[in-house]
Order: C-alpha cells, then structure tokens, then sequence
C-alpha cells in the first residue's frame, strides 16, 4: 500500500483544517443564534423536510446513519425541550414515530435561515462558480465511494 505524498498529506491536513473549522464556526453561530445544536438541528430538517414533518424513528436513524443509542438519547433530550413528541407507531407497536412541535418548526426555519447564509458567507461568496461546482463534484464522488463499499462491506 503506497503512503501520501508530501504533497497529498498537505492538501489532506488543509481539508481537515478547513472542515473542522467551518463545522465548528457554523455550529456556534447556530447555537448562539437558536439554541440549536448541530444534532438538533439534523433532526428536525428531517423531520420539517418529510411529508407529514414526522418520521418513524427506525426511518429518521437511518437517515441520519447515526447510532440507536445515540438517536434514542437525542430524542429524548429534545423531547424534554418542546420540540419533538414521540408516539407509539400504530403498524409496529415496537417503533416510535417522531413529530416536530410548533416550537421545534418554528426553530428549525430560524435555524435554516442562520444556516443557509453561513454557508453563503464561509463557502458559497468566497469560491468562484467553478471552485464551488469542483467542491458539489469532489463531495459527490467521495460519497460515491464511501457508498459503494458500504455496499460491499
């Protein structure tokens, strides 16, 4: 198995860097500006961008590619706060099906809102239309791959 090159290793250290550092900045301001975290506000553009804005939790959980536990601890918290509700799922009494609450929509649309003209500031005003058409191509064949051996494994 060959190693990076030089080169390689410092374009990858550069991803990392701007990676933790865009999610981490986009997370504050969101929090600060909502009370949101990050997680909180995975779920409900889920939720807010499904149908009914409601989701059986074994659906949200595999949308999410997150953990049960996790998920499971998650919705509690949020449960606690207004802003989802959990009922038993009628065709599976094993499932739960999660509803977004007024407060929770309320919250995600100003969470959206603050999200969307992040992006627009850190990513989408500072990279030309090619920079920003490369970065949706490299995003879509990482993914790709990540997909495909997820498949395989």
């Amino acid at each position: 198995m060959s190693t990076l090159s030089t080169r390689q290793a410092a374009q990858w250290a550069s991803y990392q860097r701007m990676r933790v550092q865009l999610t981490g900045r986009i997370n504050r301001e969101l929090a600060e500006a909502t009370g949101l975290s990050e997680a909180d506000y995975e779920i409900l553009t889920h939720l807010t961008e499904s149908p009914d804005e409601s989701m059986r939790a074994l659906a949200l959980r595999c949308g999410l590619a997150w953990e049960k536990s996790r998920l499971s601890h998650q919705l509690r918290r949020m449960e606690q706060r207004g802003l989802v509700t959990r009922a038993e799922c009628e065709e599976d009494n094993r499932g739960s099906v999660i509803r977004v609450t007024e407060e929770g929509r309320r919250l995600a649309a100003e969470a959206r809102l603050h999200h969307e003209r992040a992006v627009r500031r850190y990513v989408v005003d500072v990279l030309t239309p090619a920079q920003l058409e490369a970065l949706g191509a490299i995003a879509e064949t990482v993914l790709g791959r990540l997909t495909d051996e997820e498949h395989q494994a």
